[in-house]
């Protein structure tokens, strides 16, 4: 578990990053400890399908199991809304159509909101192609 906010937030954008390299949706991070106690921040993204939603998960699991384990993971069965709490960050992966239904950026407005993005595609205007060497 981090110690202080900085260790947090680190753990919060390592987590959003991770949750970039399997292609998740809109991946937020919400600064919420001004707004609430119970956490530091919520890290927020989501996939095209319950397998997506599970390999998401999958992946930032396994890879900071090195550093800490989630303290409790609640969705796995159904994976429409997946949650991993390491305490201080809190981690909500949901199936597409869930997210937009319960919209926890709304319900957590007051928070400091920074939108993760992959910058190679955005700076290059183009699609990265579909099929490799045809």
């Amino acid at each position: 578990m981090p110690d202080n906010y900085s260790d947090s937030k680190k753990l919060a954008h390592e987590i959003g990053e991770l949750a970039m390299q399997k292609k998740a949706n809109r991946v937020k991070i919400l600064d919420v400890h001004k707004v609430t106690s119970m956490t530091d921040f919520f890290v927020i993204c989501s996939g095209n399908s319950d397998i997506q939603v599970k390999a998401i998960t999958d992946h930032i699991v396994d890879e900071i199991a090195e550093v800490e384990r989630p303290f409790n993971r609640e969705g796995y069965d159904t994976r429409e809304w997946i949650l991993l709490d390491y305490i201080n960050v809190v981690v909500h992966v949901f199936h597409e159509a869930s997210r937009d239904f319960y919209d926890l950026e709304r319900l957590w407005i007051d928070a400091e909101i920074t939108e993760l993005s992959d910058e190679t595609d955005q700076e290059s205007g183009v699609e990265p192609p579909l099929f490799d060497n045809l």
